[in-house]
């Protein structure tokens, strides 16, 4: 059964008093059986570093990590009941696919005909069944990420932990694996922490993600809330590709319409805030390119990418990417009018960066 991860109050400082470094600030998260929880954010911003304080690697300077009820600070890796997935596969070179799958089985003395019963429904699982005499240099980069992933499922523990396990592979090869990590998931139920700092992977994989910049716990919620109502400016910008576009103006009236004001033009937008420094922010996707609009700009790129053409729009107010259809016929240099679709807008205040009700 699956079990959960309750994370409270996790701090994590690395040096000595006159010169410490806190590199968690009270991290708090619950995660309920099953769920498939995604660590995400820049180099440096802590999320490996809670990944290992749940494995037991490291231990918190504060804060109780409960898997299943039960509190494992200061309780070892191997008690934890836990499987992890490196970046760097970590199989033993001199074991076949079959060894290192059941490797852990044999370390937990588990009776050999139920041990090779277990093999062959991993294998099964991932389509490699016939790997299993093959050595790990005789595999491909997606396959010893199978092997390994195969390992951690052999154990059938209570928690899956995935150290960016895509990363040393191509692009084509990770499309790939992250839709087999996501149907395993779906088959096995096990409750999964997953660190990455590719934002598509976040995405794509998680039922939650965990933004995280500077060891500060940003924004907690599904793929969709993220995306659609950032927390802040930090997440707006860092969560989408290409980013979110954040103008600055002020709210204002024009006759008895409210508007916002920006520069070289006005918006027919609600803002929330009275005050000057206010952010709105738009997805491209959320900004069209018309013939007529009292905001207008220059074209200075034009990126087609197949299925959509990105259009840099560069206005007074700043630059606007715009999300276009791959048969736009605009060009660089040309001027063209922005059309906002006033539903999907996000304001921030413009000081801390905070979303604004």
């Amino acid at each position: 059964m699956a079990a959960s991860l309750h994370i409270a109050g996790i701090r994590k400082v690395f040096g000595k008093v006159d010169k410490a470094v806190e590199v968690l600030k009270r991290i708090d998260i619950d995660v309920a059986p099953g769920e498939f929880l995604i660590l995400v954010g820049p180099s440096g911003c802590g999320k490996s570093t809670l990944l290992n304080i749940i494995a037991g690697l490291e231990e918190p300077s504060e804060g109780e990590i409960t898997i299943a009820g039960r509190n494992v600070v200061g309780v070892p890796p191997a008690q934890r009941d836990i499987a992890m997935v490196f970046q760097s596969y970590a199989l033993y070179p001199t074991m076949s696919v079959a060894e290192n799958i059941g490797f852990a089985l044999e370390m937990r003395k588990v009776p050999k005909a139920q041990r090779q019963q277990r093999i062959a429904e991993v294998a099964a699982m991932l389509q490699i069944e016939h790997l299993l005499d093959r050595r790990p240099a005789q595999l491909s980069g997606g396959q010893r990420q199978r092997v390994a992933m195969g390992r951690a499922l052999a154990r059938q523990p209570q928690l899956f932990l995935f150290d960016e396990p895509l990363s040393n592979l191509d692009a084509k090869l990770r499309v790939e694996m992250r839709a087999e990590i996501k149907r395993l998931h779906n088959l096995s139920g096990i409750t999964s922490v997953y660190v990455t700092h590719d934002q598509i992977e976040a995405m794509t994989l998680g039922s939650r993600i965990a933004v995280m910049k500077d060891g500060v716990l940003q924004q907690l919620g599904t793929p969709d809330e993220i995306y659609r109502r950032p927390a802040n400016t930090y997440v707006a910008t860092f969560i989408g590709s290409p980013t979110m576009n954040l103008i600055a103006g002020s709210a204002d009236s024009v006759g008895e319409r409210a508007a916002f004001v920006i520069e070289g033009g006005v918006l027919p937008l609600h803002c929330p805030a009275r005050t000057a420094g206010t952010l709105l922010g738009l997805r491209p996707e959320h900004v069209a390119l018309v013939d007529q609009s009292g905001w207008r700009g220059e074209v200075t790129l034009v990126e087609p990418t197949g299925a959509d053409t990105y259009v840099v729009v560069k206005t007074a107010a700043g630059k606007v990417t715009v999300r276009s259809s791959p048969d736009t016929t605009v060009k660089v240099g040309d001027q063209v009018g922005l059309q906002v679709q006033a539903e999907h807008a996000n304001w921030f205040d413009g000081q801390s960066g905070l979303r604004l009700a």
